[in-house]
Parts: C-alpha cells; structure tokens; sequence
C-alpha cells in the first residue's frame, strides 16, 4: 500500500498558481500549509512524502509560497523527488 503524507504537491496544481493571488485562493487550492513559521509568516511550507508501497521507495516534495501584503509573489521549491 502506498502510503502519501502532507499536501499534494504536482504539476497540475503548480500550473494553477498565480502570481498575485490572496492566501485565500492558495488555501483553496493546495489546502493549509504543512508548516507556518512563527518568525516568517509571509512563507506558507508545503511537503509532501509519498513511500510506494511496491519497491518501498520513498520521496520526498517541497515548495515555500511567500506573500506580500497577503498576495502569493514568489514561489521556490521542486517538483522533482528529493
């Protein structure tokens, strides 16, 4: 059995983030962050871990979302397995 923890994190989903969107459409989107950091609360952390269930491979996805008077304006992280 395959067993997926945290926020979906995919190209799809990526796709459909934009530049200037409030943090509510983002959480409507992608859901709440994995991890909001008390000292920056303009970054919203998102994870996901995945362990396939056949060959017991694990992988692991990050992405930090950062606002700017409550609008998304930058993205950093990966869509490639760590």
């Amino acid at each position: 059995m395959d067993i997926p923890q945290g926020n979906r994190i995919d190209a799809a989903l990526i796709e459909r983030l934009e530049i200037g969107m409030t943090r509510n459409q983002v959480k409507f989107l992608l859901g709440s962050p994995a991890v909001l950091d008390p000292h920056r609360p303009d970054q919203w952390h998102y994870i996901y871990y995945l362990k396939n269930g056949d060959d017991q491979q694990s992988e692991t996805r990050r992405m930090t979302l950062h606002f700017k008077d409550d609008l998304l304006f930058g993205i950093d992280g990966t869509l490639n397995p760590e």
